[in-house]
C-alpha cells in the first residue's frame, strides 16, 4: 500500500470512527433528555390517561366526544381535520384547537390529582359539561373565527389549571377578556361578577348584549351605566322592554343619562324618532315636547340630525348616524322611484329645499341603493348649492366625514373631474394625499377607509392621478414600519394598484392571485361547487313586491327547454337540469309580503332536511332585502351573485359568512335585462362542467351588450375579478390569520 493510498484509508477510517462516535454521543443525549423529559413533564400536559374512565363519567367524556366528531364531519368528511374553506392556516389552527386541544384537555381532566372522591366526580363532570359547552357553540356558529376559538380552548385549559391549583381569582383579574367570559361557568358567582363589571366597563356594546344573563346581579348597574355612552339605542330597547327584570334594573339605576334615557321612553310619543336627539334633551337644550314637534315633520327632523352629526354630539352618536342613513335612503328611494321622470323638476322635488352638507349625507348614506342616475342628478345639485364653496371647504365643513366614500363614489360614476374643478391644483393634490394616508387607523379590522380606495382606483381613468396614487401609497407604506395594520394596508394596496390597470389576462389575474396569497381570483373551479353527490346546489332569494315578481318570472326564462325540468310546490319551485352536469336550483315563490319570508324559511328547512347546501346564491331583489338574503350563506358558499350594491358592508358581511366567495354586484340595482344573461351564463357553464371563467365570461358578455341601449348598464356591473374592494378583504384576512397564528 502507497503513502497516499494509506493516508486515504486512515482518513476514512477516522472519519467513520468520528461519526460512529458522534452517533453514540447523540443516541445518549437524545435518551436523556427523554428522560428529563419524561421526569419533568406536567400532569396537564400528558396525553395519554393515567387509568381508565370511570362508569360514571364516561357519559360526559363521550359527549364531548361526540361533539369533535359532529365538528369533524361538517366539512363532508370525518377524517381529523376541520376543514376551513381554501384557508389552509385556518384549517390547521381549527383542526389543533378543536381536535387536538380539547382532547388533551379531557385526558388532562380525568388526570387531575383530586382526593376526594365525591369531589372528584362533581369536579370533573363539570369541567366536561363546560368543554361540552363550548364545542356546541362552535358547531353552531355561522362565522367562524379560527384565532378566536384557539384562544377560547386555551383558556379553558389555563383556566381549569387555575382552579386545580386554587388560583381562580388571581386568574381572572389577569386575564378580564372575552375568553374567560366565554368559560364563565367554571367561575365562582363572585369572580364572574368581578370579571362582569371589568368587561362592562372596557367592553360595554358586547357586554350590554348579554344584559338579559346577568340583570339581577350587581354587575348590572355598571354594565348598563357604560353602555349609556356609547351605545344608548341599546338601553332605549331595554328600557321599553316588557321584560319586569330588565324595566327594574333600568329603573333602579341611579347614573342621570340612564335616568334621561327611562324618561324619554316613558314620555315621548315616538321613542325611535327621539333616540337621536338624547344629548339634546340630556344637556336640557330641547324638552321632549319640542323633539316630538321637529320628528313629526319628516324634513325638519333630517335637517336636525344632520346638525346633529356636523356637532358630533358624543351622547347617541351611533343613534343619529344610523337614523340619519335610515332617514336619507327615503330621499334616495323617492327619487329612485322617479327614475322615469324626464323632468328633473319632478324627479329631485325631494331635495330641492335640503342644504348643501344635507344632500352630502343623502348621497354618501345612500350609496347601497342609489341609481346612477340618482347620484348624477344629486351631484348637480350638489355643485349648485355648493357655490361659491369648493370642494375642500365642503370637505372641511363635514369634517372630512365619510370624504373617502364621496370621492369612490365620484370616481364610480364618472363625477371626479368635475368635483376637481371646484378646487385649487394644490388643494386638489393635497386632498388625495389625505386620500390615501391614515388608512392604519381605527380597529384592526377597520377597513372601509381601505376598501374604499381600492374601489375608487379600479374606476380612476386618469393616468396621471393613478401614477400619484401609487407613489403616495409607496409614500405611506415606507412611513407605517411601527404599524401592523398600516404595513399590510400598504402593501396589499401596491399590489393591487400594480395589477389593476394592466391588461386583464388570465395569466396576470393568476400573478396577481399569488402575489395577495389568495385562491384563484380570475375564475372558480368546478370540482368546488359540487356537493358530496356531485351536484352543484344554487338558491335564489325573491321577495314578494312587484319588483320581485316581475324578477321570478324573468328567471323562469332561463329554464325553457328540453335541457330543464321545473316542479313547482307551494312555498318554492324546484329546477334540474336533465342533460348534461347535474345542476339544482332551488327559488322561494315570490309570495305577496310577509308570505314570501315564510316561503324562504320553508324552502331553507327543507334544504336543511335533505342536508343540502347552496354553493351559489342569487339575490334578486332591492338592498333592503339583502340582509335576509346573507343571513343563508356558509362557508361553502362559492359564489354569490347580488341584485344590489356590494358596497363594503355587505361584502365585509359575506366574506365572514363565506370567506372563499366570490361576488358578482352592480353599481345600482340590478336589472333583469343584465341579470339572466349572466344567470344563464354561468347555468351553461355549470351544466357544461366547466369552471366558471370570469374573464371569459365578461368578454363576452360585454360583446353581447355593445351598442345595445342596456350597455351602460351593464358596465355597472362589477364582476368578481374586478371587485378590488372584495379582494383586498379577502387578502387582509388571509395575512390577519397567518400573523395570528
Amino acid at each position: 500500500m502507497n503513502t497516499t493510498t494509506k493516508f486515504r484509508s486512515n482518513t476514512l477510517l477516522a472519519i467513520i470512527c468520528l461519526f460512529a462516535l458522534s452517533q453514540n454521543v447523540m443516541a445518549q443525549r437524545k435518551h436523556a433528555e427523554k428522560e428529563v423529559k419524561a421526569k419533568t413533564i406536567s400532569i396537564y400536559d400528558i396525553d395519554t390517561l393515567t387509568n381508565p374512565v370511570p362508569m360514571q363519567r364516561s357519559l360526559f367524556f363521550d359527549k364531548v366526544l361526540k361533539q369533535q366528531k359532529r365538528a369533524d364531519a361538517s366539512d363532508g368528511k370525518v377524517d381529523g381535520v376541520i376543514y376551513f374553506g381554501e384557508d389552509s392556516v385556518g384549517t390547521r389552527i381549527l383542526t389543533q384547537a378543536i381536535m387536538k386541544d380539547v382532547r388533551q384537555i379531557q385526558i388532562m381532566i380525568e388526570n387531575l390529582p383530586i382526593a376526594d372522591k365525591f369531589t372528584e366526580n362533581q369536579t370533573k363532570l363539570g369541567y366536561h359539561r363546560a368543554l361540552e359547552t363550548l364545542l356546541i357553540q362552535f358547531n353552531n356558529d355561522n362565522k367562524v373565527d379560527p384565532v378566536y376559538y384557539k384562544k377560547l380552548v386555551s383558556n379553558f385549559k389555563k383556566l381549569v389549571i387555575a382552579k386545580q391549583e386554587n388560583k381562580v381569582s388571581e386568574f381572572v383579574q389577569s386575564n378580564v377578556n372575552i375568553y374567560t367570559m366565554a368559560n364563565s361557568q367554571l367561575l365562582s358567582e363572585a369572580d364572574k361578577d368581578f370579571l362582569c363589571q371589568e368587561i362592562g366597563k372596557a367592553e360595554p356594546v358586547k357586554m350590554i348584549k348579554k344584559l338579559p344573563e346577568f340583570v339581577n346581579k350587581p354587575c348590572a348597574d355598571v354594565v348598563i351605566s357604560a353602555a349609556a355612552r356609547v351605545v344608548p339605542n341599546e338601553l332605549f330597547n331595554y328600557a321599553t322592554s316588557t321584560n319586569t327584570s330588565i324595566q327594574a334594573a333600568m329603573g333602579r339605576n341611579t347614573d342621570p343619562l340612564v335616568k334621561t334615557i327611562v324618561q324619554i321612553a316613558k314620555q315621548s310619543k315616538d321613542v325611535q324618532k327621539a333616540k337621536p336627539f338624547l344629548g339634546d334633551i340630556y344637556n336640557k337644550k330641547l324638552t321632549i315636547a319640542q323633539v316630538d314637534e321637529i320628528t313629526a315633520n319628516p324634513d325638519l327632523f333630517y335637517k336636525n340630525l344632520v346638525r346633529l352629526k356636523l356637532e358630533n354630539d358624543a351622547l347617541g352618536n351611533s343613534t343619529y348616524t344610523d337614523e340619519l342613513e335610515y332617514r336619507g335612503l327615503a330621499y334616495i328611494r323617492r327619487m329612485n322611484e322617479l327614475h322615469e321622470a324626464t323632468d328633473p323638476k319632478v324627479r329631485f322635488k325631494c331635495i330641492e329645499n335640503l342644504s348643501p352638507e344635507a344632500l352630502y349625507y343623502v348621497i354618501v348614506y345612500g350609496q347601497e341603493e342609489i341609481y346612477t342616475s340618482s347620484f348624477t342628478g344629486s351631484f348637480k345639485i350638489l355643485l349648485e348649492k355648493m357655490k361659491p364653496m369648493t370642494g375642500d371647504e365642503l370637505f372641511e365643513k363635514m369634517k372630512y366625514d365619510k370624504f373617502r366614500t364621496f370621492i369612490r363614489m365620484c370616481a364610480g360614476y364618472g363625477t371626479l373631474s368635475q368635483f376637481f374643478a371646484t378646487m385649487a391644483e394644490d388643494k386638489k393634490t393635497t386632498l388625495m394625499r389625505d386620500f390615501i394616508a391614515n388608512l392604519d387607523k381605527g380597529k384592526e379590522d377597520d377597513l372601509e377607509s381601505a376598501v374604499d380606495v381600492a374601489d375608487a382606483f379600479g374606476s380612476i381613468e386618469d393616468t396621471a392621478l393613478i401614477e400619484f396614487l401609487k407613489k403616495e401609497v409607496k409614500v405611506n407604506y415606507e412611513a407605517s414600519s411601527k404599524s401592523a395594520k398600516g404595513l399590510k394596508v400598504y402593501a396589499l394596496l401596491a399590489t393591487l394598484f400594480n395589477s389593476a390597470k394592466d391588461s386583464l389576462t388570465d395569466e396576470s389575474l393568476r400573478l396577481q392571485s399569488q402575489n395577495l396569497n389568495l385562491p384563484p381570483i380570475n375564475f372558480v373551479p368546478y370540482k368546488n361547487l359540487l356537493d358530496d353527490k356531485g351536484a352543484v346546489i344554487m338558491q335564489a332569494f325573491f321577495y314578494g313586491d312587484e319588483d320581485g315578481k316581475t324578477s321570478y318570472a324573468s328567471f323562469l326564462t332561463n329554464f325553457k327547454g328540453p335541457k330543464w325540468k321545473i316542479t313547482t310546490s307551494k312555498y318554492w319551485v324546484n329546477i334540474t337540469s336533465i342533460s348534461g352536469k347535474p345542476v339544482v336550483i332551488y327559488a322561494n315563490l315570490p309570495l305577496a309580503e310577509p308570505d314570501d319570508e315564510e316561503a324562504q324559511n320553508r324552502l331553507n328547512k327543507y334544504m336543511d332536511s335533505i342536508g343540502v347546501h347552496a354553493t351559489v346564491i342569487i339575490h334578486r331583489g332591492h338592498s333592503y332585502h339583502l340582509p335576509t338574503t346573507l343571513e343563508r350563506l356558509t362557508a361553502q358558499t362559492k359564489i354569490v351573485v347580488l341584485g344590489s350594491c356590494g358596497g363594503y358592508h355587505n361584502l365585509s358581511t359575506i366574506l365572514n359568512s363565506s370567506p372563499d366567495a366570490q361576488i358578482i354586484s352592480t353599481k345600482q340595482t340590478g336589472a333583469m335585462a343584465i341579470n339572466e344573461p349572466i344567470l344563464k351564463a354561468i347555468d351553461e357553464d355549470l351544466v357544461s362542467g366547466e369552471d366558471i371563467n370570469w374573464v371569459a365570461m365578461w368578454q363576452k358578455l360585454a360583446v353581447d351588450f355593445k351598442g345595445k341601449s342596456n350597455e351602460a348598464t351593464f358596465k355597472d356591473y362589477v364582476p368578481p375579478h374586478k371587485n378590488l374592494g372584495a379582494i383586498f378583504i379577502k387578502a387582509y384576512r388571509r395575512l390577519g390569520v397567518t400573523d395570528s397564528e
